[in-house]
């Protein structure tokens, strides 16, 4: 299976900083001069095959191996699309990384072969540079650039290229090292228990476990702050000059607001996994939305649906991460789970305010961890005792990791509730009515 080492690299001195930013920001050159000549080539209906010789007349920055490196990176990009073009007849072309006006994305590839890594007490990553960098900067002849890394492998493999990219957001470089380690370093599960998710965005997810455990991620404050660069992304290009459709500052925010979500995606997905593995749970139930979102009138829902949480990535990312653990994910649909009473099935005479939950039976509790459990209760067959549901454990993002909040009420007051309609029922889509 294929799995990728992450670490932040650290630049020894500012000579070395600039060294670095002038090596990445010469392959994002690179690629969109070789991609411009494609672009170009494709919409004349020429071959995008038959290009200038790029490697020469960047080999003296980048060094031969790295170019040739980027180079067959827009390759595969270019082989990726006419690929997807062939199967669905709607995708667009290799776009470019940055701009020289609007500031490039800097980034490159190393080759496998072209870079080292040692870990240990300082630890550090050496890459390759062009001859003319090195002597620009004062390195010998057979000297390579040596970076600082801040983490350690999680796993251990044939080793793929490196990429090295600058992430603005939090004006850190990153190093990217996919490997292929062999199944034997999969988990497998310590019994057979399982769980299903309610996935949402007022709470990103909602897990209730066949042990009695419940989980509660909380989202409204991150959707906040993805709104709120949406809204300036909007105010931003109500300024733009005619003709004009984006600029550097808006592009920079674009990056910013997915980054920020990739992040906090990411981590949930570990966070939720590993506590899933804790508990022995071999199998995770999670809704198949397709239908609901093709369906679903609701502006803001849809925003949350489509830009803020994309679904479809989130459940790629959970699968990702559970097969480590030899968890399985399986997406069922979760149709009528949010407006099911747990305790006497009622599904019409039921209302929900935000996160609370009521029933015409006297039923009243946290709306997506009822949906969780309706969820689990219809896929295992089981019927799980009120009296043995754990107090939830509830997280919230801090921009870097989930943190459990020691103090938080099972549900907010119901008053609270009432004023925060703003998504209807809370959630993606109103899978009640499907």
């Amino acid at each position: 299976m294929r799995r990728t080492n992450t670490f932040a690299v650290r630049p020894l001195t500012d000579d070395d900083e600039r060294l670095l930013r002038e090596l990445l920001d010469a392959s994002a050159s690179l690629w969109n001069e070789l991609n411009y000549e494609r672009r170009q080539q494709f919409f004349d209906g020429k071959s995008v095959w038959d290009t200038a010789d790029y490697r020469k007349q960047y080999v003296g920055v980048l060094g031969s191996a790295t170019a040739q490196q980027v180079i067959r990176k827009n390759k595969s990009a270019w082989k990726s699309f006419f690929a997807a073009r062939e199967d669905s007849g709607d995708a667009a072309p290799p776009g470019y990384w940055g701009s020289e006006d609007a500031g490039r994305e800097l980034r490159t590839f190393i080759r496998n072969d072209q870079y080292t890594l040692e870990f240990g007490e300082r630890s550090r990553v050496e890459i390759p540079v062009g001859q003319d960098l090195k002597e620009k900067y004062g390195l010998g002849y057979y000297e390579r650039l040596r970076l600082q890394l801040v983490g350690s492998p999680k796993w251990d493999g044939e080793k793929g290229q490196l990429e090295i990219q600058y992430d603005e957001v939090s004006d850190t470089f990153r190093a990217f090292q996919p490997v292929t380690v062999p199944d034997s370093q999969r988990d497998s599960p310590l019994a057979d228990e399982s769980a299903a998710l309610d996935v949402g965005a007022n709470n990103f997810v909602a897990c209730t476990t066949t042990t009695g455990k419940r989980f509660l991620y909380e989202g409204r404050e991150l959707f906040a702050d993805f709104r709120e660069t949406t809204e300036e992304i909007a105010r931003l290009q109500s300024k733009l000059r005619e003709g004009r459709y984006s600029s550097q500052r808006i592009r920079r925010l674009y990056r910013k607001r997915t980054r920020r979500r990739d992040h906090a995606q990411e981590a949930l997905c570990r966070d939720l996994i590993e506590r899933l593995y804790d508990e022995g749970v071999a199998t995770v139930y999670v809704g198949d939305l397709t239908d609901v979102l093709s369906t679903h009138w609701h502006p803001e829902v849809n925003e949350k649906t489509h830009q803020f949480w994309a679904h479809r990535s989130f459940v790629d990312r959970l699968k990702d991460t559970a097969e480590e653990y030899g968890i399985f994910v399986e997406e069922r649909s979760e149709a009528f789970t949010t407006a099911t009473c747990v305790e006497c099935g009622e599904q019409v005479e039921t209302e929900r305010y935000g996160d609370v939950f009521r029933c015409s039976c006297g039923h009243e509790s946290h709306a997506d961890l009822d949906a969780s459990r309706t969820f689990l209760e219809r896929e295992t067959g089981t019927e799980l005792e009120t009296g043995s549901m754990a107090r939830p454990v509830r997280l919230t993002w801090d921009d870097h990791t989930w943190s459990e909040s020691p103090c938080s009420p099972e549900r907010a007051s119901p008053n609270e509730e009432r004023t925060d309609r703003s998504t209807g029922d809370g959630k993606f889509a109103s899978v009640g009515t499907v």
